[in-house]
């Protein structure tokens, strides 16, 4: 066979692999909340409260939305013409044009692009989380924080325009493979690396104190089976008032990480149920399940990129001859951006049912449904959420159940229907 043959049966088992992978390890059948037992929620929670966290997703659904076009518009515009590949042209031109500097430079200057371009739309959003009191940050940190996402961005990006162009003219018939198995790999990498020197670039982590919360959340890790190194406070409050607590890493690595504005904010029973939460996490491998859908995505998505390759009037609109030419980056982003937004809903979906499980869990291992659901209104009312969604935008973008769907479903769990 053809290397052109091979990749589209290397595409069709990888995607059969992952449809069957997210079979297997995602929750899907899951009764829904009732929604009797919503509305109930609804009512009882501060009316005020709840149409402040309305107006704040009204706020800024302009910004969300704005940003979505403007994300496409840019994508489009340098990868479906030849600007794109100029940019990456000029940019390389200094160094000779050596596919390195074409590759790792002009990428970073496609993306840079459209991150500027962005840039007022994150600093309207900022001003308004500031206007609610959710952002405690000043405009120099804000920008410093920008800064260094854009910074971390782009030393993973560089790494991997590197390895992806390194892997084509290196095997220019078979790069497809390997690229295939080099991007699955950097994703599994990134699962212990980020954890262990990425966070901490956004955020100072300290030991918590000895005591009896420490000792609580200690035991209840020890409790539910799942090995933890170490809790971990985050200084949130240097840039936020929301209130969190998450399980980081995967084996060694590890951690339970509570934000330092959650045990300011909430009695231990609640911090305790928001670990419970986050320990069903690791005790389903929820990490290890994300890292492999992610890994056979990116491994897929390699290949078709392969594929994609064959198709010379996508080529010819951006300038470029072949997708395995550094111009390329910005087509690359374009479809990238494309196949974000069509994969959007359901990662959404996947994430809200891997949530649902996750508040299961947490419910049967406090055997608290009184304190779960004081949790979830401490949450909602300080994070200012919308705490029962427009059903089509819970649909785009929700990546957990709405606070009146957690709550409804304590409710049902504390009697027995759960």
């Amino acid at each position: 066979m053809t290397p052109r043959l091979w990749a589209a049966v290397a595409f069709a088992v990888l995607v059969v692999a992952l449809v069957v992978a997210s079979v297997a390890l995602v929750p899907w059948v899951a009764p829904p909340a009732p929604r009797s037992d919503q509305l109930a929620a609804l009512r009882d929670l501060p009316a005020d409260r709840v149409a402040r966290g309305r107006a704040l997703r009204s706020d800024l659904r302009p910004i969300t939305y704005g940003s979505l076009a403007l994300g496409l518009l840019i994508a489009l515009g340098l990868g479906l013409t030849p600007l794109g590949a100029a940019i990456v042209t000029l940019v390389g031109r200094p160094f000779g044009g050596h596919w390195a500097a074409r590759a790792a430079l002009g990428g970073l200057a496609v993306v840079l692009a459209g991150e500027l371009l962005a840039v007022p739309l994150a600093a309207w959003r900022h001003t308004i989380l500031v206007r609610y009191g959710l952002s405690t940050q000043s405009w120099g940190g804000w920008a410093v924080d920008v800064a260094k996402g854009f910074a971390v961005g782009a030393v993973i990006g560089a790494v991997a325009l590197l390895g992806f162009y390194g892997i084509t003219r290196l095997t220019p018939r078979w790069w497809w493979a390997w690229g295939a198995a080099g991007a699955a790999a950097l994703v599994v990498v990134l699962s212990f690396v980020v954890p262990v020197l990425v966070e901490p670039v956004f955020n100072r982590f300290t030991p918590m104190p000895a005591g009896q919360l420490r000792d609580d959340l200690m035991a209840l890790a020890a409790r539910d089976g799942v090995p933890v190194r170490d809790v971990l406070v985050a200084d949130a409050s240097r840039r936020t008032s929301a209130v969190n607590a998450y399980v980081s890493g995967l084996g060694p690595t590890r951690r339970i990480v509570v934000y330092d504005t959650l045990l300011r904010e909430a009695p231990p029973a609640e911090v305790e149920s928001v670990v419970a939460h986050e320990l069903g996490h690791a005790k389903d491998g929820d990490v290890l399940t994300g890292t492999v859908l992610a890994a056979l995505g990116a491994a897929a998505a390699v290949c078709g990129l392969y594929l994609l390759g064959a198709w010379v009037p996508l080529l010819r609109r951006a300038g470029v001859a072949s997708i395995a030419d550094p111009r390329a980056i910005a087509l690359l982003v374009a479809v990238v951006t494309v196949a974000g937004l069509v994969a959007g809903p359901l990662q959404s979906l996947v994430s809200r049912r891997v949530e649902a499980r996750a508040d299961a869990h947490a419910l049967r291992l406090t055997q608290d449904a009184v304190v779960f659901e004081a949790m979830e209104r401490r949450l909602a009312l300080v994070n200012l959420a919308d705490v029962d969604p427009n059903p089509v935008e819970q649909f785009m973008f929700g990546s957990h159940p709405s606070t009146v769907e957690r709550i409804a479903a304590a409710r049902a769990y504390a009697r027995g229907e759960r």
